[in-house]
């Protein structure tokens, strides 16, 4: 689950360049930098995801794309979003071990 929310998030994140640029008149190259190479790095963690340190820098990860609310306003809400499902994807994640163990 945690591999889909990274995935959904990138697709979201370089969705927002053309908004940023057009709606917010960010200029292309920091939009294009930030946002693209942000939606770079969530693609990468999704795959890095087997390895239990990639757990903790995705939360981390999320304080970053809130941040992007900064250039694309709506991208707070959309980050909050985000962030909830990520801990909402720990969590289950973390019931179901449990269960498992069971």
């Amino acid at each position: 689950m945690l591999a889909t929310v990274l995935t959904c998030e990138a697709i979201v994140i370089a969705l927002a360049i053309p908004v940023a640029i057009s709606v917010q008149h960010v200029s292309g190259a920091l939009a294009g930098t930030v946002c693209g190479g942000l939606a770079v790095l969530c693609l990468l963690l999704a795959g890095l995801l087997r390895f239990p340190w990639a757990v903790a820098v995705g939360s981390a990860f999320q304080v970053l794309i809130i941040a992007t609310g900064f250039m694309v306003k709506t991208m707070f809400f959309l980050g909050v979003l985000f962030g909830l499902l990520w801990v909402t994807a720990i969590w289950l994640g973390r019931k179901a071990e449990n269960a498992e163990a069971r």
